[in-house]
């Protein structure tokens, strides 16, 4: 190909100048900013599908609307790529994700057309009623308008907010993005002619729509009269869920041609229609991908990628990855065991339960993006017998944090949670990062925790789980590959509460959780070439922790380190209190805590999260030496 792939956009250096061109140039620059979209996405990873669907309509929007004054809200914010490319960040999307670049997601900090941050689902129409009741007690009169699709809908909190904001009367815009679960039948030009009619005139009765919509037929076509009649009827009925909630519906329209998308939102923009509007709009999901045979989540999060062939950038690692080491132990035991099933909230491929749903379709239940739900449906399941097992991100955990109270906790259910994705997260950045979990779960009353240290040890927690009856147990894992070590391993079933010791010293103990136990090796064996004797404990179970194992570290050393990939005011922090209630911190021990920073982390890759965060090896022996080299000056001056 020669010449500029993308002369429309190259020209896009502002806001101001999208909206200089012409309607008729829209389409082309559509076309170029999926292209550069796609190029974008080939070199860093990430978010490609949603973004894919909605580039007409984020060219329509930005060009109707007086944006960022108009405030525009994308619902979790995967699909707001072609937003940051019109809006000035375009030369900065070859930095997207990275260490020091601009976020995957919207970011408050990061633009001003992104009025509202978010990584997680279903909170734009919220928002959006916020901000437009902020704007009318102010006496403002800019638009807000949140774009959410069809899959955030199915979340609890989505229709809560439409229910607020049908009742409301301030001017708020929701446009339905549906793109995957076939709400609508196809839609064509006369439901397009039918949108833009009824959103340009106040109609007060479905007599006057529909003759109205009759009069431009020539009478002898009954049967396309009777079928636009038909049509009209189903715009303006108030069987329509969202007309029922109290927002005028308008829809559904063609979310791919801009000749119906513009007349229809001008109408809007010019205050056509007053109080809350929803428009549904059609798209496709990976709308003009250029490759075959898409994914069957089309290409919603991919690696990098060839832009010629499309072939994904595969990892160097043969080691199976931690999500994958969970799956298979659990579909294991579920075609063992008819009790155990799982579920997951719009997250099977993520979860790795796709794999158990292909052998034990009957033992898997997808509830959608409703974790709250999820939680008390598996609190349901577990009070009648039934052994369910919870796949969740650690960062959507926290959504059905009252439910696993007040649900599970304190009715002492045995409801297992999978907690994928713990600790830092890579790219992903803070909103899906997943450090707040040990701290919010070790304060429960009856919960039991366990943080394998390697994959192996996952599958002995796997099943030491799917064995517990005695209460809530949680089984925290990290993102990405294990540890390389032997998985033709036969799984037991642990001791509840059991630490196991891996070195025995007698200058420092090095107490480890989980996914730090391989820098933790390191650091002793860099403490043992100085001359330090140090001992080395995998906690394993971080409630109940093992009091008698960490009691005796703290009588038979001078210091102790504790070491855990979570926030503050987890692990340690316990470990700390019942050392403090035992006395064995009056005398001479010193004591340090490596954990995360306070402070949200952006996003990098895991091994520099990790080494801002104090936790990689060089850091960790830094700290173990300032702790044990005053004792042995002290005993070196003495001798």
């Amino acid at each position: 190909m020669t010449g500029p792939q993308t002369p429309l956009l190259d020209k896009i250096t502002s806001i101001d100048a999208l909206r200089g061109l012409s309607e008729a140039q829209l389409p082309q620059l559509a076309d170029e900013v999926r292209r550069e979209m796609i190029r974008a996405v080939s070199q860093t990873g990430g978010h490609l599908g949603a973004g894919l669907g909605v580039v007409e309509l984020t060219v329509a929007l930005h060009y109707v609307f007086d944006t960022p004054a108009d405030r525009l809200i994308w619902d979790v914010g995967h699909q707001a790529y072609p937003h940051k490319i019109l809006t000035g960040r375009r030369a900065q999307m070859s930095s997207l994700r990275q260490e020091g670049g601009i976020s995957g997601f919207t970011k408050r900090s990061e633009s001003e057309f992104d009025p509202f941050g978010a990584g997680h689902s279903s909170t734009s129409v919220s928002a959006a009623l916020g901000m437009a009741t902020a704007r009318d007690f102010k006496g403002g009169h800019n638009k807000v308008i949140a774009v959410i699709g069809d899959g955030a809908m199915s979340a609890g909190m989505a229709f809560e907010g439409l229910n607020n904001a049908g009742a409301s009367e301030s001017d708020v815009i929701v446009i339905l993005n549906d793109n995957d679960m076939s709400i609508a039948p196809p839609v064509g030009a006369m439901s397009a002619y039918l949108s833009e009619l009824i959103s340009s005139q106040p109609f007060h009765s479905i007599r006057g729509l529909v003759k109205e919509v009759a009069s431009r037929f020539p009478a002898e076509i009954e049967r396309t009269a009777k079928r636009a009649k038909n049509l009209a009827r189903e715009l303006v009925s108030g069987h329509s869920l969202f007309n029922e909630l109290g927002f005028f519906h308008i829809g559904p329209i063609d979310g791919h041609d801009l000749n119906h998308l513009l007349p229809i939102l001008r109408n809007l923009k010019d205050g056509q229609i007053g109080g809350p509007v929803l428009v549904h709009v059609v798209t496709e999901k990976g709308h003009g991908h250029p490759f075959s045979s898409p994914s069957a989540e089309k290409y919603h999060a991919v690696p990098k990628f060839d832009v010629i062939t499309g072939e994904h950038s595969k990892s160097a690692s043969n080691k199976p990855s931690y999500t994958s080491v969970f799956a298979d132990t659990l579909t294991d035991l579920a075609r063992q065991d008819r009790d155990i099933v799982a579920i997951t909230a719009a997250m099977p491929s993520g979860t790795g339960l796709n794999k158990m749903a292909k052998s034990c379709p009957s033992q898997v239940f997808d509830v959608g993006i409703a974790e709250q739900h999820a939680v008390t449906f598996a609190a349901g399941l577990a009070s009648e017998g039934m052994k369910p097992f919870v796949a969740i991100y650690s960062t959507f955990l926290q959504r059905g944090y009252d439910q696993l109270v007040h649900d599970v906790a304190i009715q002492n259910l045995p409801v297992r949670f999978a907690i994928d994705r713990a600790g830092v997260v890579g790219a992903d950045g803070a909103t899906h990062a997943g450090v707040y979990d040990l701290a919010y779960l070790s304060c429960l009353p009856n919960m039991m925790i366990m943080c394998p240290a390697d994959e192996a040890e996952l599958k002995h927690m796997t099943v030491t789980a799917a064995h517990y009856d005695d209460g809530p147990s949680a089984l925290r894992y990290p993102r990405g590959t294990g540890t390389g070590v032997s998985l033709e391993i036969a799984p037991e079933i642990l001791e509840v509460g059991k630490a196991r010791t891996l070195r025995q010293g007698r200058d420092i103990a090095i107490l480890s959780l989980g996914t730090m136990l391989q820098n933790c090796e390191a650091v002793a064996d860099k403490l043992e070439a100085e001359g330090i004797s140090t001992s080395l404990v995998d906690a394993r179970f971080a409630k109940p922790f093992d009091t008698a194992c960490i009691k005796a570290l703290a009588q038979e050393h001078t210091a102790m380190l504790i070491v855990e990939e979570s926030s503050p005011g987890g692990f340690s922090a316990h470990i700390l209190q019942y050392l403090a209630a035992e006395g064995c911190l009056d005398g001479a021990l010193k004591i340090r805590c490596a954990s995360l920073p306070d402070r949200y982390l952006d996003h990098a890759e895991r091994g520099r999260q990790l080494e801002i965060s104090g936790l990689d090896v060089a850091s960790l022996t830094h700290l173990a030496l300032g702790l044990v080299q005053p004792n042995r000056q002290a005993e070196d001056a003495a001798g």
